[in-house]
């Protein structure tokens, strides 16, 4: 998963960005509505964190501007004031849920994958591919009952992989997918490391991902 925080604070936003990263969710940290759309014009995320009071505006005009433009991304509201014709007037303006200032750091990371699961369209904790349960919000897996080790990104690229099984997934999504612009330094062949490494822990399992030279790889399930 991919989310652009969208926060001025700066202990706040380097204290959310740490708890994400530690469960394995990318992100990327604007701190203006400026800085935000650029971001946005760049690349596509799963979840939008999104601050009201910015230094440049509101980002209640972000979310306006996306919403006119058919950007469905799921959007999560941050502020540190809210009253119920906030609350009212942000949800009708297509704000996916909010959150007050301060908040607890497991909530936050709770409902951020609670709207990412929602916009993925499968609302099951637990999904079963050959010998294998994967459960996303557990962040657990299983292959033939017994619990294998992952680290985040391991876990992070299957998830997408599971998510868009069937379907080819380029080298590119998938590295948007595991990091953020500041992870700059690491380059696409990251992308086969984490692969390779992924095959052998999923082998026996019927579950195998494909190479399709040129294209990327895909998921499949062996009948």
């Amino acid at each position: 998963m991919r989310l652009l925080l969208v926060e001025d604070t700066l202990d706040v936003a380097e204290a959310v960005i740490i708890r994400l990263e530690r469960s394995g969710i990318a992100c990327d940290l604007a701190r203006t509505v400026e800085e935000a759309r650029g971001y946005l014009e760049a690349q596509p995320y799963d979840v939008i964190v999104l601050d009201i009071n910015l230094p440049d505006g509101l980002g209640t005009d972000l979310l306006r501007d996306m919403r006119a433009k058919g950007d469905r991304t799921p959007v999560m509201m941050l502020t540190a004031q809210f009253s119920v014709d906030d609350r009212v007037s942000t949800l009708n303006l297509g704000a996916d849920d909010y959150l007050v200032k301060p908040f607890d750091q497991r909530e936050l990371e709770a409902r951020v994958r609670a709207l990412y699961r929602r916009e993925q369209g499968d609302k099951g904790n637990e999904i079963t591919l050959g010998t294998l349960t994967f459960n996303p919000t557990a962040k657990v897996l299983r292959k033939e009952g017994v619990p294998v080790t992952l680290t985040r990104r391991e876990f992070s690229l299957l998830e997408l992989l599971i998510r868009n099984r069937g379907s080819v997934m380029s080298k590119d999504r998938l590295y948007e997918g595991l990091f953020s612009f500041n992870d700059a330094e690491v380059g696409l062949n990251a992308i086969e490391l984490y692969i390779g490494r992924l095959r052998k822990k999923l082998a026996g399992s019927k579950v195998h991902i494909e190479t399709l030279r040129g294209l990327g790889y895909k998921l499949d399930v062996d009948a």
